[in-house]
C-alpha cells in the first residue's frame, strides 16, 4: 500500500474515489460542500432524497460525478459535528476503507482528514489514517485449504491536509503510521497462528528474520541448555511439563548513540497455556495460544521503530515456553528459585507468566535500562476489572505511569492506571518460601503486578495486563494488535 499527502481540494484533486464527510442531518463538511458545487449540486439532492443521514460510521457511494476530477465519491459519516473525535474520525476512516477494498477503485483520497478532529493534529490524523487503512485491510493467515479471496486492488492513498503548513506533519506522520502499522501486522500474524505452528523456537526465528530485515536490529535466542546456565529456576519450572523445548529470545534495536541507555521491553510468550497441573476449564482453551500476546507485542514494537527509524535504543527479552500438565511437570506447593535468588511456592501452576516474567525482569538488568515495561496476557482477573477496552497499567514511578498513559490516549490505544501497594503485596505471603505465585482472589490483576514488583527493585518499571486487550472472541475472533501503537508512541516520544 502506497500513501502520499496533499494539499489539493476535492474539487480539483484526480482521483478514483474522494472520500468526503457528512455530518448527521446532511450537514457537509468543507471538502463535500466543494465537490458538491463542482458537480452541481448532486451530493446535496442525495441527501435531500433522504438517502444518506451522515451517522457515525455509514458510508454511501456515488458512481457518477459529473463535471469533477474524481471518478466516484464516497461519502463517509461522520456523526454529529459537536462529538467529532479520535473515534469518529477512525470509524468513517475504517467504514470508507472497508467499503473500498470490496470495489474496484484502485486509488482513493481521504479528505476526512481535512475536518478539524478533537484534540488531533495533522500528524495523528494522518498516522490514524494509515494505521486504519492497514487494520481494515489486514487477512488473517488462515490454513484454509479453499481458494483465498482476491486482494482489494485499491494499492494507493492520499491523505489531504487543510493547511500548506500540514504538510510535514502530515508526512511525518504516514511514516510512523506505516511503521506501527507494520508492528500490528507483525504482532496480529503471531497471534492468530495456531500453537502447533507458532512455538516458542518459531518466535525465535521470527526475531532472527526481524533482524535480517532491519540492519539496526540484532538478535540471540538462547536454548533451555543456557537459560538454565543463567539459573532461571522460575521461567524453567514453567516450561518442565511440555515437550516443546523453551526459548530466551534477546532482541535489540540500535537506533541511538552507543552510549545511550536502552528502554526494555519484555513481553510473556507462552506460546499456549493450558494451566498445567492447575489445568484451565476446556471452554475457549484455544484461545490461550494468544497468551504470547506480550511477546509478539514486544517484536511488533521493535518492528515499528526499527521501519521508523527512532533515534534511540531499544532491548526486547521475550521468556517464550508452554505451560503443558505431564509428570514432569511442577506441581502445586512446590519451590523454585528465581535467577534473583528468590525463593517461590508455586500455589497455582496456571499463574506462569509471573514465573517466566520475574526471571527476564531479573535479567534486563544486565542492560542498565533507563525505564523498563513489561507487556503480558497477565490476569484473568484484569479482564473482569477492565473488559477488553482498557489494558491495565501498573508503575512503580509515577512520572512513567503517566508517559504511558498519555500515549495510550494520544495513540487510542488507553491504558488504566492501577494500584501497586505494600496492602496487596502481604497477600503473597508464604509459610514455606519468600513469596507465593499467588495472593488469593481478591485484587488478582494487582497481586500480580505486586508480584513482579518484587523482581524490579532499583529499576524503573511498569506492567502492562493486556488479557483483555491482546485479542478479541466470538465471531470478530482474532489478535488486535494491541499495545503496539501505545508502545510505539511511548518510545517515539523517549526518543
Amino acid at each position: 500500500m502506497q500513501f502520499h499527502v496533499t494539499r489539493s481540494s476535492a474539487a480539483s484533486q484526480r482521483t478514483a474515489c474522494a472520500v468526503v464527510g457528512v455530518y448527521e442531518k446532511g450537514e457537509l463538511s468543507a471538502a463535500a460542500d466543494e465537490l458538491d458545487r463542482k458537480c452541481g449540486g448532486l451530493i446535496r439532492r442525495v441527501i435531500k432524497r433522504g438517502d444518506f443521514d451522515g451517522r457515525s460510521g455509514s458510508v454511501l457511494p456515488i458512481a457518477e460525478l459529473p463535471g469533477a476530477p474524481a471518478e466516484r465519491a464516497l461519502l463517509a459519516g461522520l456523526g454529529r459535528r459537536a462529538d467529532f473525535g479520535r473515534k469518529p474520525y477512525r470509524k468513517a476512516v475504517a467504514a470508507a476503507v472497508e467499503w473500498l477494498a470490496k470495489g474496484g477503485a484502485r486509488d482513493a483520497v481521504l479528505f476526512l482528514s481535512q475536518e478539524k478532529v478533537a484534540e488531533v493534529d495533522a500528524y495523528y490524523a494522518a498516522r490514524y489514517a494509515v494505521e486504519s487503512v492497514h487494520s481494515s485491510l489486514y487477512r488473517i493467515p488462515d490454513l484454509k485449504s479453499g481458494k483465498k479471496p482476491p486482494q482489494p486492488k485499491l494499492s494507493r492513498v492520499g491523505i489531504a491536509v487543510a493547511d500548506r503548513g500540514e504538510l510535514a506533519s502530515a508526512r511525518r506522520g504516514l511514516e510512523h503510521g506505516a511503521g506501527i502499522a507494520a508492528g500490528m501486522a507483525l504482532t496480529r500474524d503471531l497471534g492468530n497462528l495456531p500453537a502447533n505452528v507458532c512455538t516458542p523456537s518459531y518466535l525465535g526465528t521470527r526475531a532472527r528474520e526481524l533482524a535480517r530485515r532491519h540492519r539496526s536490529v540484532r538478535a540471540r535466542v538462547m536454548d533451555e541448555a543456557e537459560i538454565r546456565r543463567l539459573r532461571m529456576g522460575a521461567f524453567l519450572s514453567v516450561t518442565r511439563g511440555s515437550e516443546q523445548p523453551p526459548r530466551l529470545i534477546v532482541i535489540e534495536y540500535r537506533g541511538g548513540k552507543p552510549s545511550d541507555a536502552p528502554v526494555a521491553l519484555v513481553g510473556k510468550g507462552v506460546t499456549f497455556d493450558s494451566g498445567g497441573i492447575s489445568l484451565k476449564p476446556g471452554l475457549s482453551m484455544d484461545e490461550m495460544k494468544y497468551d504470547m500476546g506480550g511477546a509478539a507485542s514486544v517484536l511488533g514494537a521493535i518492528e515499528a521503530v526499527a521501519t521508523i527509524g527512532a533515534k534511540m535504543n531499544v532491548v526486547g527479552v521475550i521468556p517464550a515456553c508452554e505451560n503443558m500438565p505431564s509428570g514432569r511437570a511442577t506441581k502445586p506447593g512446590d519451590i523454585v528459585t528465581a535467577m534473583s535468588g528468590k525463593t517461590i511456592e508455586v500455589l497455582n501452576t496456571d499463574a506462569e507468566g509471573r514465573l517466566i516474567l520475574c526471571d527476564a525482569l531479573h535479567y534486563v538488568r544486565k542492560f542498565k535500562p533507563r525505564a523498563v515495561v513489561d507487556i503480558a496476557t497477565l490476569t484473568g482477573a484484569c479482564v473482569i476489572a477492565l473488559g477488553a477496552h482498557y489494558s491495565g497499567l501498573f508503575a512503580n514511578d509515577d512520572d512513567l505511569a503517566r508517559d504511558l498513559d498519555a500515549a495510550g490516549r494520544r495513540a487510542d490505544d488507553r491504558a488504566w492506571h492501577m494500584p501497586v501497594a505494600e496492602e496487596y503485596t502481604e497477600q503473597l505471603k508464604s509459610n514455606f518460601a519468600d513469596l507465593a505465585n499467588i495472593g488469593g482472589r481478591e485484587a488478582g490483576a494487582v497481586t500480580a503486578a505486586c508480584f513482579l514488583g518484587r523482581f524490579t527493585e532499583g529499576l524503573k518499571w511498569a506492567h502492562l495486563d493486556i488479557a483483555g486487550t491482546a485479542w478479541l472472541s466470538g465471531a470478530r475472533k482474532g489478535s488486535t494488535g494491541r499495545p503496539v501503537p501505545l508502545l510505539v508512541d511511548w518510545l517515539l516520544g523517549q526518543a
